[in-house]
């Protein structure tokens, strides 16, 4: 049923082992995952280190038709079931996990294997840190305990003591004395009760030992007792602890997740991954269950929580599956097709030539008539490609971690940055007012297989705007040489952004370094033979004398309503590049990163 080195799944290349998912942690959570997955036909990699939580339990309890089963058997009976539906299990660790440029993952292994994802499913679980008492340790989930609906029906009508440790104490104690009317609770390094908490503990019946606690007593390898740090004795056959409860987050880190703290009265009582109701967490691809995301969740809850994001982790496959299945029933882009292509997008001015056309009939409504959109055909026409082809930096920064949804990209050019988010599952709507650019972008979004996922239309931003709204509304370097009311159209794009959403704002804030001011305050190269507004196919020209704004220029030219704004990111900084002579150069550039606060 196990194996020490996965085999290879079918579709497997160049053998390195590839998974629909691999699922880090073979607990209850993770191994519901994995039967969820591999009844729904994916390929499934369990990597499991084969120490459970539970694992110094008797049994495990609230679990239907399975109730007192050893921890180890219920595991193994689990494994014995996703192994029968063609999950593989590696006995080992995974430590660290990398992410793909094809939007999967690869996971390195202990024994310096590794395995490859599309999607991930973390399940492991947290660590229980125990109060620092001699012996304590020792004796955890057998008579050291924390949870009443685990163990409680087991030491039914004993003595039990409950060492305050944090601010659940007399919860704690109070909740026990359900199942025993001999509940001591001992404040060791805590403060006393308040008067009326010790009301309510004296109203039951629970007595209240002041002093610290400095070890165990036992009797025959039995609890009898605690010992104080006075010499007093306090008789207990079990004694109730509040743990720190701590998610096993490890690799996660590498993939921009950390933990988050529970607070309760202030006070730190452990941490967990944020996620949804599904287990998605913020980082695409990337699920979560049991608890490393959920730390009261029990067995049987933990379960539930591994179907649910196995369904999730599932349904995200199929979107994936649809979108691939598209992009290869389409027809190969031959020579008619682009024809077609070029004369729906480009109209007249078809491989990039700038030719006027002759007197036109009717124009699609989307398309601008205008010398603005002649001057932008114009200058994309002069060379096969203008951009690198890669998506802006800032954007890829600023935008992986976020959840794919609806985006707005303004001014998209030759559709890097639209490509780049619908790789990662955005929804976008991507606008330039060059039928040129937007020709070239949908051969991009063709070649990159996301062409369903990418609406081109070709706009006159000062005259137009898409209707709807957005997750994400960017704008990268929206500069013209033209006549372009951009303040004007930021505005717009604000008023774009759904609540919850986000407006990223790139722009130029400078010339590049090679470049000095003239006596007219303008920069130019000055040197014989090269032109000083075209650097490496980045147009530096800002027309008309028209301004480079600072990030917060920017903020306050949108004029957004007061509080219904968080600023996340207003920077300066100088981007590297290299100069018409191959010189290393930089470029002042500067980002405004807003998010429209929930309604």
């Amino acid at each position: 049923m196990t194996t020490d080195t996965p085999q290879l799944p079918d579709g497997s290349a160049d053998g390195v082992p590839h998974y629909d998912t691999v699922v880090i942690g073979g607990g209850a959570a993770g191994l519901a995952g994995a039967l969820t997955l591999a009844r729904a036909r994916r390929s499934v990699l369990v990597v499991d280190a084969g120490a459970p939580r539970n694992a110094p339990a008797a049994g495990v309890h609230g679990y239907p038709s399975r109730d007192g089963v050893p921890p180890r058997d219920l595991l193994a009976a689990s494994r014995a079931e996703a192994a029968g539906y063609g999950a593989r299990f590696h006995d080992g660790t995974a430590v660290a996990a990398e992410r793909l440029d094809d939007g999967g993952f690869r996971i390195a292994l202990a024994d310096g294997t590794g395995v490859r994802a599309a999607r991930l499913l973390v399940a492991t679980g947290l660590v229980d840190e125990l109060p620092a008492v001699p012996g304590l340790a020792e004796r955890w989930g057998h008579e050291v305990l924390h949870c009443p609906y685990c163990h409680g029906w087991e030491t039914r009508d004993q003595p039990i003591a409950v060492l305050a440790t944090g601010p659940l104490a007399v919860h704690q104690a109070q909740l026990w004395r359900q199942w025993t009317a001999e509940v001591t609770l001992l404040t060791h390094t805590e403060e006393p009760p308040g008067p009326e908490e010790a009301e309510e503990l004296a109203a039951r019946g629970i007595a209240v030992v002041e002093g610290e606690v400095a070890g165990l007593e036992t009797a025959d390898g039995v609890l009898t007792g605690v010992r104080l740090a006075d010499g007093r004795t306090v008789p207990c056959r079990a004694l109730v602890v509040a743990p720190r409860f701590t998610a096993r987050t490890g690799l996660l880190a590498d993939l921009g997740l950390a933990p988050v703290d529970l607070l309760k009265d202030g006070r730190v009582i452990g941490s967990h991954i944020a996620a949804d109701a599904t287990g998605a967490t913020e980082a695409p691809g990337v699920w979560v269950a049991g608890n490393v995301a959920d730390l009261a969740e029990q067995v049987v809850g933990a379960a539930a929580a591994g179907v649910r994001a196995g369904a999730a982790i599932n349904a995200d496959l199929v979107a994936e599956d649809v979108r691939r299945a598209v992009a290869a029933h389409r027809d190969a882009f031959g020579p008619a097709e682009e024809r077609a292509v070029c004369e729906r997008v480009l109209g007249e001015r078809r491989h990039g030539l700038a030719e006027p056309p002759a007197a036109a009939g009717p124009a699609d409504a989307r398309e601008p008539a205008s010398d603005t959109a002649g001057f932008w055909d114009a200058r994309y026409g002069e060379r096969e490609r203008i951009w690198s082809g890669e998506p802006n930096a800032a954007l890829v920064r600023e935008v992986s971690a976020q959840r794919p949804g609806r985006a707005l990209d303004l001014g998209c050019g030759e559709g890097a940055d639209a490509v780049w988010l619908a790789a990662r599952g955005w929804q976008v709507t991507a606008v330039d007012i060059s039928a040129v650019a937007l020709g070239r972008a949908a051969e991009h979004a063709r070649q990159a297989g996301v062409a369903d996922l990418v609406d081109l239309r070709r706009i006159d931003l000062a005259e137009d705007f898409p209707e709807g709204s957005y997750d994400l509304v960017c704008a990268q370097y929206l500069h013209s040489d033209v006549d372009l009311p951009r303040d004007a159209i930021l505005r717009r794009a604000a008023e774009a952004v759904a609540p919850g959403g986000m407006l990223l704002v790139v722009g130029h804030a400078g010339p590049p370094s090679w470049q000095r001011p003239d006596t007219d305050g303008h920069h130019h190269d000055h040197r014989p033979g090269h032109d000083q507004k075209r650097e490496h196919g980045h147009d530096h020209r800002h027309g008309h004398g028209a301004p480079l704004p600072t990030p917060d220029e920017v903020h306050a030219a949108l004029r957004l309503p007061a509080g219904e704004w968080e600023v996340l990111l207003s920077e300066e900084f100088r981007q590297p590049m290299t100069g018409p002579d191959g010189q290393p150069a930089t470029r002042p550039d500067n980002t405004l990163k807003l998010r429209r606060l929930p309604a």
